[in-house]
C-alpha cells in the first residue's frame, strides 16, 4: 500500500518547481510598504533597542557598583 502511494507522487524536481511557483504566485499578492513606512518603523525599532540597551546598561553598572561595594567591605 505505501510502495504504490509513493510511486503515484510526482518526483523531487516537479514538487519543488510547483512550490516555487505557488509562493511566487503567493508573493504577488502581498501588500508591501513604501520606502517611508520602512524608514519609519527602522527607525522607531531602533529608538526602542536604544532605550532598552541604555536601561539594561544602567542596570548592569548599578549591580556592578553594588557587588563592589559588597566585595570590599568583606
Amino acid at each position: 500500500m505505501a510502495a504504490q502511494q509513493k510511486a503515484k507522487r510526482p518526483n523531487f524536481f516537479k514538487r519543488l518547481g510547483a512550490f516555487f511557483v505557488k509562493s511566487w504566485s503567493e508573493l504577488k499578492k502581498v501588500t508591501w510598504p513604501n520606502f517611508k513606512t520602512v524608514l519609519k518603523n527602522t527607525g522607531i525599532v531602533l529608538l526602542v533597542v536604544l532605550f532598552f540597551a541604555l536601561i539594561i546598561l544602567g542596570a548592569d553598572s548599578l549591580f556592578a557598583w553594588l557587588l563592589s561595594l559588597i566585595s570590599t567591605k568583606g
